[in-house]
């Protein structure tokens, strides 16, 4: 079998190997094969349209911020006169989601040296940590005591309208991020998505304990939402994965290991 062709074109494009029948035999051929460099569809590379794109990830982040705030303040009040420890860490964890959320706003709007960067994460992941102690000790307490929180009108009211609001905060920020092509803003609507899923945890215990007096079921809720913090808190110490700001910043959106980043 003989091999003929060049090994490359004047672009520099790698070659393909091809079977071509000559004299009766197989011939290998060199071709050029063109490689498309284009950013992904997903993306758009208009500036005009990448600037509006960046207005909207910046509205859509304070309308993040403003909305965890007054979350925060509804959720600690009424958890404080309930005696809800799930509600409690509920409010506290959308304390740190207003910190993350200010993470990248800042982040997205000034780029921040990598050292300052990876001390904001560290101090969010110690926000992270203390959520976590404070939540899981109050809930095996609260387990043993086997003290009954009163039933929280406020609270569940709270959870049904953040059952609304975040999966359509989080599907906005998960398109807006996708177009522009930015592991932040992505990593973002994660962060958001994450409160639906511990609103739907938060609604279960309170809504159990209002129905069938299963106050166990309040500490529980606490508990999960206690191993979520520590998640999370790990994820922000080490840097791992696209879901944090210093990721993007290095562009090692490579080393995503959930997902949150990919289509």
């Amino acid at each position: 079998m003989t091999q003929v062709g060049t090994s490359a074109d004047s672009t520099g494009a790698p070659p393909a190997y091809i079977d071509r029948p000559i004299d009766g035999r197989q011939e290998l051929q060199l071709q050029p094969v063109q490689i498309s460099t284009a950013p992904p569809s997903a993306w758009t590379s208009d500036p005009e349209e990448r600037r509006r794109l960046g207005r909207r990830a910046q509205l859509l982040a304070g309308a993040s911020v403003t909305y965890n705030v007054i979350e925060a303040v509804i959720a600690i009040s009424a958890g404080l006169v309930a005696g809800s420890v799930a509600l409690v860490g509920f409010g506290l964890d959308s304390v740190v989601e207003v910190s993350s959320g200010l993470i990248i706003l800042w982040q997205f709007r000034h780029r921040l040296p990598e050292t300052r960067e990876r001390q904001a994460l560290r101090l969010l992941a110690f926000s992270f940590f203390a959520l976590a102690a404070y939540v899981g000790f109050e809930s095996i307490r609260t387990l043993i005591t086997g003290a009954d929180p009163d039933t929280s009108r406020v609270g569940i009211g709270l959870a049904i309208a953040s059952l609304i609001v975040m999966p359509l905060l989080s599907w906005a920020q998960r398109r807006t991020g996708r177009a522009l092509g930015s592991n932040a803003v992505v990593a973002d609507s994660t962060q958001t998505l994450l409160c639906t899923y511990l609103s739907a945890v938060l609604l279960l215990g309170l809504v159990l304990n209002a129905t069938l007096g299963w106050g166990w079921a309040d500490p529980i809720a606490g508990l999960v939402i206690a191993g979520v913090a520590v998640r999370e808190g790990l994820q922000a110490w080490r840097g791992e994965g696209c879901c944090s700001p210093i990721a993007d910043s290095e562009g090692s959106a490579g080393h995503c290991t959930d997902d949150c980043c990919k289509d």
